[in-house]
Order: structure tokens, then C-alpha cells, then sequence
């Protein structure tokens, strides 16, 4: 494990915050290449991406120090430096971001499909940084592919490494799927109801949580009704827009003038 690639004095570069970076970076790249397909202007696509981020961050971090306000007065930096995205965060992210889609007249379902694809690469990074940094632990294991974590003896499945192998898979599979011709959120709804079956199936392989020795009336894990729920979500929806009339694909251009960046793009 390499929780941090560069440790010099008081700077340190953590692989987990590089790998995000780079993720983030990734993932609007292909957002942009996936714009077309799902009939989506590249530049209206990238600044919504762009939206959902800031919002992410900014929501997320207006929660944490809403909850933690006289530690942020004490230590603002420390504070603001800490995990910040919850479920609250990520539900007033969809909130905004459904507004901005809204206001800026794009369609929700295209807008989805082009981003499936570009969320499942976000992932593969996501997971090499937990796999990086030891934060998602594995079940005790013996097999060629096992893997040291930090100073515990045992070798563990390496659970980052193969949810990165999936999450790389489910962006060249959504890919083409997004590439063919399809009804507006087909490629969405099979994208989350897939993610579903890997995070349930990974389960298996994760340490289970501290608290779950004390809920023995549970029989699943709280991260696979979690991927039930996407299951049955992205089932739904690939089945609404399977059952929606098909209709030729248009490129919604966004109102206002291209930015300066997407010109340089």
C-alpha cells in the first residue's frame, strides 16, 4: 500500500487525493466524447459537469462546517481538509444540479447517458486510490492475487483492485452501448443497474463493518440494499425508456455563447 507518493518535511501528496484528481480529469474528458452521442452539445455537457462538481464540493463542505461549526472556528483549515462527501451532500448536488438542467433546458435523460460512462471510469480511479491507501479492506485470503494492507499480516482480496477492473469494464461496455442507437436513458439505467451488481457482489469479498456483529437480524450488508436500490432504479429506468417512442436524435445547444475554454477544446 502507498497511502502517500511524495513525503517531504511537512508536504505530503496523498496517492488517494492525485488519483481523484486524475479521475476527475479523466472523467470529463470522456464526458465531452460522449456529449455527441447521447445528442448533447460538448460544451452545454462540460459545463454541467463542471456545475455538478463545484456544487458537490461546495455543498459538501457547507454541511460539514453547518454540523461542525465551533471546531471550524477553532480550526478551519484542519476542518476543511476532512471527508466531507455524505448522502445529504450528495442529494442536495442532485437537487442543484437537476435545477441547473432544468433552467439551461437540457434533457435529463441524455444528460445521464453521457455521464454513465464517465462515472464508472471516475470509480476505477476512486477504488485505486482506496486500494492505495488501505481504506477498503478485503476478507483474509490465500490466493495468488492477495494483497498486503498496512501492518496487518494477513494478505486480503485486494477489493479496490478488482472494482476497478469492473468499473473499467462497465465504462467500455456503457460506451458502446451509448455509441449504438438507443432511446435517452437506456445507457443511464443499465450503467446504475450494473454499478448495483458489482457493489453487491464485492460485498462478499469486503471486511464486514464494526456494527454488523451487533445486527444479526440483518441478513445483508447496509451497502447491498444500497446496490438493491440501484438495481431496481436502474431497472426502472431502462425499462421507461425502453418503453418510450423512439425519436431521432437532436444536439441540444446550450443558450449561452461558447466559453473560452470549450473554444479551446
Amino acid at each position: 500500500m502507498h497511502p502517500n507518493l511524495l513525503h517531504i518535511g511537512h508536504l505530503e501528496l496523498p496517492t488517494f487525493g492525485l488519483l481523484v484528481a486524475l479521475g476527475l480529469m479523466a472523467a470529463l474528458w470522456l464526458a465531452l466524447r460522449c456529449a455527441p452521442a447521447a445528442g448533447l452539445a460538448p460544451d452545454a455537457l462540460w459545463n454541467a459537469t463542471l456545475f455538478a462538481v463545484v456544487a458537490a464540493f461546495v455543498l459538501s463542505r457547507l454541511i460539514l462546517v453547518g454540523t461542525n461549526f465551533r471546531s471550524f472556528l477553532s480550526y478551519p483549515v484542519l476542518l476543511l481538509m476532512l471527508p466531507s462527501l455524505t448522502g445529504l451532500g450528495l442529494l442536495l448536488t442532485a437537487v442543484a444540479t437537476t435545477v441547473y438542467l432544468r433552467v439551461r433546458g437540457l434533457p435529463m435523460a441524455a444528460v445521464l447517458d453521457a455521464w454513465a460512462a464517465p462515472a464508472t471510469l471516475l470509480w476505477a480511479f476512486l477504488a485505486l486510490g482506496h486500494l492505495a491507501e488501505g481504506s477498503d479492506p478485503g476478507l483474509p485470503s490465500r490466493a495468488p492475487w492477495a494483497v498486503r494492507v498496512g501492518a496487518d499480516p494477513d494478505l486480503q482480496q485486494p477489493v479496490g483492485l478488482i472494482a476497478a477492473a469492473a468499473a473499467a469494464g462497465l465504462t467500455v461496455l456503457l460506451w458502446r452501448h451509448l455509441g449504438r442507437a438507443h432511446r435517452p436513458g437506456m445507457t443511464a439505467g443499465l450503467g446504475l443497474g450494473l454499478a448495483g451488481v458489482v457493489q453487491f457482489l464485492l460485498t462478499f469479498l469486503r471486511q464486514p463493518y464494526p456494527y454488523a456483529p451487533d445486527a444479526p437480524n440483518f441478513l445483508l450488508d447496509p451497502i447491498q440494499f444500497v446496490a438493491l436500490g440501484m438495481v431496481v432504479a436502474g431497472s426502472l429506468l431502462y425499462g421507461l425508456a425502453s418503453a418510450r417512442t423512439p425519436s431521432a436524435v437532436r444536439l441540444h445547444v446550450a443558450s449561452e455563447p461558447p466559453t473560452a475554454a470549450g473554444e479551446a477544446r
